[in-house]
């Protein structure tokens, strides 16, 4: 009679490590920083912390949190040295908008998702308190900079996601150079405004123009007060 094999014990099998919510999202933004954004899903980290994607819900609700979550981790990254350097202090906001929008340039994804995700940690307060800083350095009345600082962020954040080939996307450039074109292409007669400044519609490096946007909202804040 064949001998059977030797049966395996469980418990000589390595131990698999406890889920944390700090793991998962380490997890989630290595897979992000070698896929994509898009790649990041319950049932990939799943996969990778060797669990059911059910176990995954107890620490994250949805995958809206999770790129939050993400958001939150990557803004570690953002510098926030220009807070205490010399220079005019317009200057030290483009200076850290700057440094927050080639963070979400290089994660791929980061950008559309930072459009409506909702961080909240450490990094996040640590972002909003130096812009704040910034701000009622430059004079701004604190109820203006609580309410422009929101306009900043997504200023920052849309021109990321609007500039062409900033995320590594063909298809981006391509809408981009045919939106030129028909803007070159447009007709004086019915369209003259549009044909009158087709060139200067397309204008400026991504640069100039954060810079320009940046010198348009905090002069108005300064300006604008609230609605009673």
């Amino acid at each position: 009679m064949p001998r059977r094999p030797e049966p395996v014990s469980r418990r000589e099998r390595p131990a698999k490590p406890a889920l944390t919510r700090a793991g998962i999202v380490a997890t989630a933004v290595r897979v992000m920083r070698s896929e994509g954004l898009e790649r990041v899903t319950m049932r990939r980290l799943a996969a990778e912390l060797d669990t059911g994607p059910a176990s995954l819900y107890v620490y994250v609700a949805n995958t809206t949190e999770l790129h939050a979550e993400i958001l939150e981790a990557m803004l570690g990254e953002v510098d926030l040295g220009p807070v205490g350097a010399a220079g005019d202090w317009r200057d030290r906001i483009d200076a850290v908008l700057g440094s927050y929008g080639r963070v979400l340039v290089e994660n791929p994804g980061l950008a559309r998702s930072a459009l409506v995700a909702r961080p909240s940690g450490a990094n996040y307060l640590n972002l909003v308190e130096a812009l704040l800083t910034l701000l009622n350095e430059g004079g701004i009345p604190d109820a203006q900079a609580a309410w422009g600082l929101d306009l900043l962020l997504q200023n920052a954040t849309a021109s990321v996601v609007e500039h062409p080939g900033r995320e590594g996307s063909n298809s981006v450039g391509e809408d981009w150079d045919s939106l030129a074109e028909a803007l070159a292409d447009a007709s004086p007669a019915g369209t003259p405004r549009v044909a009158a400044l087709g060139t200067q519609l397309m204008s400026g490096t991504a640069q100039s123009r954060r810079k320009w946007a940046i010198r348009v909202l905090l002069d108005g804040m300064k300006h604008t007060s609230l609605p009673e």
